[in-house]
């Protein structure tokens, strides 16, 4: 059985925006509903706190985050993909 490989790239990119374009409608919503302060994504992203500031840290530093676990998901997946079908 043949298993189609992933497009790192393609992968990366889609998983990032989605992090990144999450986290930061979270944040929008936190602000609409009037808190502000920190937050617990500040122990992973530097700078980032409730705030339209955070909002656009959080896209950034969300996006990063994304491609990266995207581009390792994809790697991970092709490496076992490519071993099932060579035994």
């Amino acid at each position: 059985m043949a298993y189609l490989r992933l497009n790192s790239i393609a992968l990366a990119n889609a998983l990032g925006a989605l992090e990144g374009i999450a986290i930061s409608v979270a944040t929008a919503i936190l602000i609409l509903q009037g808190e502000s302060g920190e937050a617990f994504l500040s122990h992973f992203f530097p700078y980032y706190d409730i705030s339209w500031r955070g909002a656009f840290i959080g896209l950034v530093a969300g996006f990063i985050d994304g491609w990266i676990g995207g581009l390792i998901l994809a790697w991970v997946y092709n490496y076992f993909a490519s071993r099932r079908t060579s035994s």
